[in-house]
């Protein structure tokens, strides 16, 4: 496999990251429900600079949302995963750790020193990844989420950086 590209989101991305997003929502993975085909990507609260695109070839194949999850002072050491989404036929190639792997470095890059995500436990291939990145759980909202009628735990996780 080609060496995947990983670059900071750009305005242009936003039909690309939209249908990848589409492709990749399911009920497992996702607390909102699937956004219709055409919806912008982007909003004012999700901007371009806030996520890191994998290409693969030119080709989007993955991204990954990383902020600052409290926008005060006292939380500036922090930031947090806010979504990571790898197309279907790329996966298993190292492109999720790639994306995380340049979170890391763009975590520290922006001088903090703790990065945190949350993800729910009926998604087991993300919560892989992120024990085989050094996540470790630091607490479970259990019953968090109701999704399709079942009651969903919501795993916190943590690495330092």
């Amino acid at each position: 496999m080609t060496e995947v590209l990983i670059r900071v989101g750009q305005a242009a991305d936003d039909p690309a990251l939209s249908e990848l997003y589409r492709h990749t929502w399911s009920p497992d993975t996702e607390i909102s429900p699937c956004p219709p085909p055409g919806d912008p990507f982007f909003h004012e609260a999700s901007r371009p600079e806030d996520y890191l695109v994998a290409e693969l070839e030119g080709r989007v194949v993955g991204y990954l949302r990383l902020v600052q999850p409290i926008p005060v002072l006292s939380c500036a050491h922090v930031r947090q995963i806010q979504g990571l989404a790898v197309e279907q036929s790329a996966r298993y190639h190292g492109i999720g750790t790639a994306l995380i792997n340049a979170a890391i470095a763009e975590t520290r890059r922006q001088g903090a020193s703790r990065l945190t995500l949350r993800v729910l436990s009926t998604n087991d291939t993300a919560q892989r990844l992120y024990n085989g990145t050094g996540f470790t759980l630091e607490g479970t909202l259990h019953g968090e989420f109701l999704l399709d009628g079942k009651h969903v735990d919501d795993h916190f996780m943590a690495r330092q950086v």
